[in-house]
């Protein structure tokens, strides 16, 4: 009996050794067993992909990307490979393939591709066949054959697209949480699971810090209205579906309290304070593929401003240089960098009807004597820069006034 299609992908804690690739066989057989078509996004087995990221670094700090994407893909290549065989032992078809080999085409930008469109022939083929179909996340190939890799998270890009294409009924995305939770659990231990979060809302999160889902993969999701269950590869508790619109109470204003330690702060002083000054900083970092995330520009009195921005901790280096040289060419002064702050923001789509949503952040952090350096807001977020070392009292506070706990 024919039930519809699943993909289900699992991430790299999921598959990390024997045993936890064998448990994810037997919850692949188990929904093929009762009658579902299945197709299955894998991840690179626990930190391979950071470990081959360190075997890199060692031999070139400034590797091409070429080469980096036909490192990291190699990750997934043995995940796929080891879930078929436990899915053989079990006594069921399946068969793996690699990003190119199902035709996963993507742009030429390599370790941040994206994808163009994805030729699900053979997967059809294979599933017709009655097998499982198991797909290497994470990673395309270009139309000139280069191996190109989707970004941070891409296997949760691969699994969303690949539902969308395949037409599935549902895409779950396995983790090792129970699914979205109203803060980092391991932070605040009142996390409470959401029943359901809305597109817009899990994509602010995303992009703000929560590590369950890649934000690309949300954008996907959203623009084709595919539905997305998070859930635990380790228990068969239902998880959070992400979804377009969620019922919820009047008075829900605030969704979720979102951190990210990963980033880093840099200032210009002395910036002139004439037309396009700004505008050659951020153009400049722009060409040389710096992501700035939150700017703040000082009131000038004496013709001169302070500029600052965060950018990710991985391209400081690159771009504290990178600044350097242009505040020079722009008679700036000093440039100051700052890793030691953090990004707390509350994420919520009942804020577009409340006010003082704002005003209560700010007093709570003002009350634990939080000191703020940058605010930035959305339709639904607020985020505010404060020093790293305040960041759990800060989630602990505002999930605490915006009454999230269970």
């Amino acid at each position: 009996m024919h039930k519809g299609l699943i993909v289900q992908k699992f991430g790299g804690s999921s598959v990390a050794n024997v045993e936890r690739i064998q448990n994810v066989a037997k919850r692949v057989v188990a929904y093929r067993r009762q009658g579902y078509d299945m197709v299955v996004v894998v991840s690179a087995l626990g930190d391979t992909t950071d470990e081959l990221v360190k075997l890199a670094d060692q031999i070139n700090a400034e590797p091409s990307e070429r080469e980096m994407d036909m490192l990291l893909s190699t990750g997934e290549q043995i995940s796929v490979a080891l879930l078929a065989m436990a899915i053989h032992k079990l006594g069921l078809e399946a068969i793996s393939f690699t990003g190119s080999q199902v035709g996963i085409i993507t742009d030429t930008s390599h370790t941040r591709a994206r994808i163009i469109k994805i030729n699900v022939d053979k997967i059809k083929e294979e599933l017709a066949k009655g097998k499982i179909v198991i797909v290497a996340g994470f990673q395309g190939v270009t139309l000139n054959q280069d191996i190109t890799t989707l970004g941070r998270g891409g296997s949760d890009l691969t699994a969303v697209a690949l539902a969308k294409e395949l037409g599935a009924d549902e895409c779950e995305i396995y983790t090792d949480v129970e699914g979205i939770y109203t803060t980092d659990p391991r932070i605040e231990s009142a996390a409470r699971k959401l029943e359901a979060v809305t597109y817009d809302e899990m994509l602010e999160m995303a992009s703000l810090g929560a590590q369950v889902m890649q934000a690309r993969s949300i954008e996907v999701a959203k623009k084709f209205n595919v539905p997305i269950h998070v859930r635990s590869s380790f228990s068969d508790k239902t998880g959070t579906m992400i979804i377009k619109e969620v019922k919820r109470m009047e008075d829900v204003v605030v969704s979720g309290v979102t951190l990210n330690k990963s980033e880093a702060k840099i200032t210009v002083c002395n910036v002139p304070d004439r037309p396009g000054a700004a505008a050659k900083i951020f153009k400049e970092l722009s060409e040389a593929g710096v992501s700035v995330d939150m700017i703040v520009q000082n009131v000038s009195h004496l013709r001169q401003t302070d500029i600052s921005f965060t950018v990710s901790k991985a391209n400081l280096p690159r771009a504290a240089k990178l600044t350097q040289k242009i505040a020079k060419k722009i008679n700036a002064g000093d440039v100051l960098q700052d890793e030691f702050i953090a990004r707390i923001s509350i994420v919520g789509v009942g804020m577009k009807s409340h006010p003082g949503v704002a005003a209560a952040m700010f007093d709570t952090l003002a009350r634990h004597k939080i000191n703020i350096e940058m605010i930035s807001t959305s339709d639904i977020s607020i985020s505010c820069i404060i020093q790293k070392r305040f960041a759990e009292t800060a989630v602990r506070s505002l999930h605490g006034k915006f009454g999230l706990a269970k």
